[in-house]
């Protein structure tokens, strides 16, 4: 399908039927396209919820051709849950998964983003474009300063994931003084191959395109990976300091999004 910009709205979802939308999507994307799961999950209905989603934001990219009465007009969606709410609520989303002390610790102003997804049909268009300028947009508005979440490889094959997580752990790991660290009921070490052992390319082609967008935009790695089997997932933690992003990744972002 096209991604012709004329038909997209972005927008932050304050209906309930942009919010189920979004979870229908989800639902598409995480149970029956990864295979996952979850404890609010809702087969009947199709749709893939938890408890963050009455506390956090819901950008949506919305196709107005598709039909908001059947809930498949939000073709992509980030959820983003800024850390002043995150502390009035008690947690931010990747606690279950990482220790974020040195984040909470930093006195820097953070935005969680999580349960990002797109349409299949809309992948890598000028809709994913709109979707980040977007999410720029809010970020200046609230003066972040560090933007992070997990972002996930598909399946908890280890040696299959090994060069893809070795590349991030030599290359990408951020500084301790940032660094939050995976807990230890899903702690992965991702130093599995030595530096000098690597191939770069089988390293990049294996990795979600997702995670190496945000590498080209100066992004960073917590320290090691977590293993989530209940949504088949080996999670890692990407943070990326709003301050340090270079003219360079911005002419990167600009130019990899732009539509043709």
């Amino acid at each position: 399908m096209k991604s012709d910009p004329s038909y997209f709205d972005i927008r932050i979802a304050t209906t309930e039927r942009d919010l189920l939308a979004a979870q229908r999507l989800r639902y598409r994307v995480f149970i029956e396209e990864l295979g996952g799961t979850g404890p609010l999950v809702d087969h009947d209905a199709r749709l893939e919820r938890d408890e963050f989603d009455p506390v956090v934001d819901h950008l949506c990219l919305v196709d107005r051709r598709r039909s908001a009465e059947e809930l498949d007009h939000v073709v992509g969606v980030y959820r983003l849950l800024p850390g002043q709410r995150a502390r009035e609520f008690g947690r931010f989303y990747c606690d279950a998964e990482y220790d974020l002390t040195p984040l909470r610790n930093s006195g820097r102003s953070v935005l969680e983003l999580g349960r990002s997804c797109v349409d299949p049909a809309y992948r890598g268009g000028s809709g994913m474009f709109l979707l980040w300028n977007a999410l720029a947009d809010y970020v200046l508005e609230l003066g972040i300063e560090v933007l992070f979440g997990v972002a996930s490889f598909h399946g908890t094959d280890i040696q299959t994931l090994a060069p893809s997580l070795s590349w991030l752990h030599h290359h990408h790991l951020a500084p301790a003084e940032l660094c939050p660290r995976a807990r230890p009921e899903g702690y992965q070490d991702m130093n599995l191959i030595p530096a000098d052992r690597l191939d770069r390319r089988e390293a990049l082609v294996a990795m979600p395109a997702l995670i190496k967008a945000y590498l080209r935009l100066g992004g960073l790695v917590g320290d090691g990976a977590f293993v989530d089997r209940d949504f088949n997932t080996t999670d890692v933690f990407l943070l990326m300091d709003t301050k340090m992003m270079s003219e360079k990744h911005r002419k990167f972002y600009e130019s990899r999004w732009q539509p043709q």
